[in-house]
C-alpha cells in the first residue's frame, strides 16, 4: 500500500479547466467517499484551492489506482477522461510524500511562500478525517507535511519573499496606480470589497494597511458585510456597506474593486462597469471559480488582476529580478523532513516482517520443546522449565541483533532489499516492492511504473527555483 497523488495545478492546467474541477466542502466529501469505495483505494483526501485540485489516496495498485481516481474525477466534474489525462500529473510513494511537503510549504504555490496553503492542507485533512476517509497512512503523511510547512515558515525568510495571494494581488494593483507615497500607496483612494468571507476579510485588512481612505463593502448577506465594515472602522478605516445588487452603482465611485465571493457566477462583467465612472478602475478577482468576467479587461481605463494574470506577473518579476524567493533553505528543510518521514515509514513497513519472524521462531521453539518433553519423561518439572527458559533466551538473543539491525538498515538504506533478504532467509511471504513515481499522466506507460525517485523530484524543484 502506497500513497498516490493525482492532480493538476496552475503549473499544469489553464484556469478554466481548474474551475471545472474546483470542489466545495460538500463535493469534496462526496468525492472522497466515492474514491474509497473503489477496490484499489483505501484512503482519500482532496485539496481544492484557487490554484490546484489534488487527490491524495492510498492504493494497493499503482495503475489501477490512477485509473480509478481519474474515473471518479470524470464523474464528479464532467470533464472527459482524455482532457483530464492531458493535464493531470501523478506522484507515487516517496515522490507523493515529497509533493505534499512541497505544497504545504508554499513552494508549489503561484506566489511562492504564501501561507494560506498550509491552512488549506490542514482543512482538507480535517474534512477527510471527519468524513472517515483518512487512515493511518494519510494521517502520518499529512502530519509530516504540516510540520514541514511550519518549519519552512518559521526557519526561513520565505515569508518575506512571497506574500499571500491577497497581498500579491494588491501589490499588483498598487503598481498599476503609480502611487506618490510608498508608505500609504492607497491614500486618497476608495475600494469596493465584494464578499465577507476569509479572503474578503484579508483584502479589507490589507487595503486598510495600504492607506485606503474608504472601504465600501457588499455581500449577499448584508449582516456579514456590516460586521466586516465594523471591524474595518475599529481598525481606523472609514467603511460603509451597500446592497449587493447596488455593486454596479458603487463601481462609479471607486478606484479598486476586489471580489472574493466564490459564488460560481460573475459578480462583475463589462456591462456592470459604468461608462461615466470618475476614475480608472482596477479589478481584482480572488475567487475560483472566477468572479470577474474577462470581458472587463477590454474596457478603456480598466485593469483586471486575476489568478492567471497574477501568475504571469509573478513569473515576469522573478525573471527580471533574478530572485530565488528563499527557496533554497526551504528545500533543504523539505529534504530533511522527507528523509525522516521515509525512514520512519520504512521502519513501520519492515515491522510486520520482524513480527512474523518472531512468531515463526516462537512456533518452532514451542514445537521443539513439546518434542523434547515427549522424549524426556524422567525429567522433573523444574528442570524442564529451566531448559525451556534457556532455549527461549538463546532464540531471543539470536534474533535480537538481526531484528535491531534490519530496522536500522531499513531506516538508513531503504526497506526493500533488506526486508526481502530477511523474508527469503527465513522462508516468509515476500511482498512486491513499491517504487516511487512522479510523472505527468500523459507520460505514464501502460506497463511498468516509471520510477522517478524523490531526490530527482527535489532537484527538479531546485532547478525551477
Amino acid at each position: 500500500m502506497s500513497v498516490l497523488v493525482v492532480g493538476m495545478s496552475h503549473r499544469s492546467a489553464p484556469v478554466a479547466l481548474l474551475e471545472r474541477l474546483s470542489m466545495d466542502e460538500t463535493v469534496r466529501g462526496g468525492t472522497s467517499s466515492r474514491l474509497v469505495e473503489r477496490n484499489s483505494l483505501s484512503e482519500a483526501m482532496i485539496i481544492s484551492t484557487c490554484n490546484r485540485m489534488e487527490v491524495y489516496a492510498v492504493t494497493n495498485s499503482f495503475h489501477t489506482g490512477v485509473r480509478e481516481v481519474v474515473e471518479v474525477l470524470h464523474e464528479a466534474s464532467g470533464v472527459d477522461i482524455e482532457t483530464l489525462r492531458g493535464y493531470l500529473y501523478v506522484r507515487y510513494a516517496d515522490a507523493a510524500a515529497e509533493h505534499m511537503m512541497v505544497v504545504a510549504s508554499g513552494l508549489d504555490s503561484m506566489v511562492v511562500g504564501e501561507q494560506q496553503i498550509i491552512g488549506q492542507v490542514r482543512t482538507a485533512y480535517q474534512e477527510a478525517h471527519g468524513q472517515g476517509t483518512v487512515g493511518p497512512a494519510l494521517h502520518q503523511l499529512a502530519q509530516a507535511a504540516l510540520h514541514t510547512g511550519k518549519r519552512v515558515h518559521s526557519e526561513t525568510d520565505i515569508d518575506d519573499a512571497g506574500a499571500s495571494m491577497v497581498s500579491f494581488a494588491l501589490d499588483e494593483a498598487v503598481h498599476n496606480l503609480s502611487p506618490e507615497d510608498p508608505e500609504t500607496p492607497l491614500k486618497g483612494r476608495t475600494a469596493l470589497v465584494l464578499g465577507a468571507g476569509a479572503m474578503a476579510s484579508l483584502a479589507a485588512t490589507h487595503l486598510g494597511r495600504l492607506g485606503v481612505d474608504k472601504l465600501v463593502i457588499a455581500n449577499r448577506t448584508r449582516s456579514r458585510a456590516e460586521r466586516l465594515a465594523e471591524h474595518a472602522r475599529e481598525a481606523g478605516v472609514a467603511a460603509e456597506t451597500v446592497d449587493f445588487d447596488a455593486r454596479a452603482t458603487a463601481l462609479r465611485e471607486v478606484d479598486i474593486a476586489v471580489s472574493a465571493t466564490g459564488a460560481g457566477t460573475f459578480t462583475i462583467s463589462a456591462a456592470d462597469v459604468p461608462a461615466d465612472r470618475h476614475t480608472d478602475l482596477t479589478l481584482i478577482d480572488l475567487s475560483m471559480p472566477r468572479d470577474i468576467n474577462d470581458d472587463t479587461a477590454d474596457l478603456p481605463g480598466v485593469h483586471l488582476v486575476n489568478i492567471e494574470r497574477l501568475h504571469q506577473s509573478r513569473e515576469q518579476r522573478i525573471r527580471e529580478s533574478g530572485e530565488e524567493d528563499g527557496q533554497t533553505d526551504a528545500l533543504t528543510i523539505v529534504h530533511e523532513e522527507l528523509s525522516d518521514y521515509t525512514s520512519a515509514q520504512r521502519v513501520r513497513d519492515v515491522a510486520p516482517a520482524v513480527s512474523a519472524l518472531r512468531r515463526h521462531a516462537a512456533t518452532v521453539v514451542a514445537a521443539e520443546l513439546e518434542r523434547l518433553e515427549s522424549r524426556t519423561r524422567s525429567m522433573d518439572e523444574g528442570d524442564f522449565e529451566e531448559v525451556s527458559r534457556t532455549v527461549r533466551r538463546v532464540v531471543d538473543k539470536l534474533l535480537h541483533q538481526p531484528t535491531v539491525q534490519v530496522k536500522k538498515l531499513a531506516a538508513e538504506s531503504g526497506v526493500v532489499s533488506y526486508e526481502s533478504a530477511l523474508q527469503e532467509l527465513f522462508g516468509l511471504k515476500q511482498a512486491e516492492p513499491e517504487r516511487s513515481a512522479a510523472v505527468d499522466l500523459t507520460e505514464l506507460p501502460e506497463g511498468d511504473i516509471v520510477a522517478i525517485g524523490s531526490q530527482d523530484n527535489i532537484t527538479d524543484h531546485q532547478e525551477k527555483a
